[in-house]
């Protein structure tokens, strides 16, 4: 029996959720390979909130998917075919391949990876994107001291936990929004976040006053929104409000609610800015050893959430916002 190549690529281009209107699953023969090239067996697909603006066509740091395009995704996985002469078979890549069981590659954007170092999903997790999006997002853009007060939103996520890990490493107070019970528990329990607020069952302003006393230093977004909005009434002088992204927006019909307490910025001299991991690309290197030595020391604890089977691909999306992925959210293929 021939071995298929599954994928999912985009139909049409959805307007608030994506729905089962929003994909084409197709199956299609195993490509061949030309001089240059080399054949990828995708192993794991990394399922990231930024994938949901990869499928507006407006004008962004990345161009949109197209409509019949495979989707966007990254991706490692193990060369099994190569006519590229830095890539042999056997090879472990990771890159950005798309939803899909098999890619072809022309070596572009890809690099090796050692699954004996560390599992092979933890390249799209806590040594990938996320992994460096939390890195520079908070010691670069953040810059946290020593003593200060770091809050985290969506921190039960791939970034969230993260930043609120490397935010203790640097000796600050850590809370950390999520939703739910047991998501706080772990943050407290397993991550040494120092406090939590249930967004789900919580009134976060209230909340922000009780943990935070002395109230926010630096405030790591990845929600938007109305928490957004109550941490900045509890902002200090020169706080720092990095917004790394807003989950609680992406699938609005209606225009995006932007911050109405943002006076709370002048009257603190403080600053938020925005985030893009590729900005940072040079650098990646650095961040990777930082992250890997924490792992190592037992400083840092890593969750993944793995669904298995391509095929689940458009649930395993909605499970981001609907807030159940648990960890990094990764699909086996």
């Amino acid at each position: 029996m021939t071995k298929m190549n599954k994928q999912w690529r985009l139909k049409a281009r959805p307007v608030g959720e994506p729905s089962a209107e929003t994909w084409d699953y197709t199956e299609m023969e195993i490509p061949t390979i030309t001089d240059g090239q080399l054949l990828i067996k995708v192993e794991y697909i990394s399922i990231d909130p930024a994938m949901r603006g990869w499928l507006n066509d407006a004008k962004s740091y990345i161009a949109p998917v197209q409509i019949g395009d495979v989707m966007r995704a990254g991706t490692v996985g193990e060369v099994i075919e190569s006519k590229h002469e830095k890539f042999a078979v056997g090879d472990y890549v990771a890159g950005h391949d798309g939803v899909q069981s098999y890619a072809v590659s022309d070596g572009a954007n890809l690099y090796k990876v050692d699954p004996k170092l560390a599992p092979l999903s933890y390249y799209l997790g806590v040594l990938g994107m996320p992994g460096m999006t939390g890195y520079f997002g908070l010691l670069k853009t953040g810059q946290p001291k020593a003593g200060e007060t770091v809050v985290v939103s969506g921190a039960a996520g791939a970034v969230g936990s993260l930043v609120g890990q490397i935010a203790k490493i640097k000796g600050c107070r850590v809370v950390g929004i999520a939703g739910g019970a047991e998501k706080c528990k772990f943050l407290v329990d397993e991550l040494g976040f120092d406090a939590t607020i249930d967004y789900k069952n919580e009134d976060v302003k209230k909340a922000l006053k009780k943990t935070c006393p002395d109230g926010v230093d630096v405030y790591f977004d990845n929600v938007g929104g109305d928490i957004l909005n109550d941490v900045l009434t509890q902002i200090n002088l020169h706080a720092r409000i990095v917004i790394c992204g807003a989950i609680s927006q992406y699938n609005n019909t209606t225009e995006v609610r932007g911050p109405s307490n943002y006076l709370s910025l002048l009257v603190n001299r403080a600053r938020m800015e925005g985030i893009v991991v590729f900005d940072n690309i040079k650098e990646y290197p650095v961040a990777m050893k930082d992250i890997a030595g924490w792992i190592q020391s037992g400083d840092m604890k890593v969750k993944d959430h793995i669904v298995e089977g391509i095929e689940t691909f458009p649930d395993t999306l909605m499970m981001l916002f609907n807030g159940e992925n648990f960890g990094k959210l990764v699909l086996k293929v």
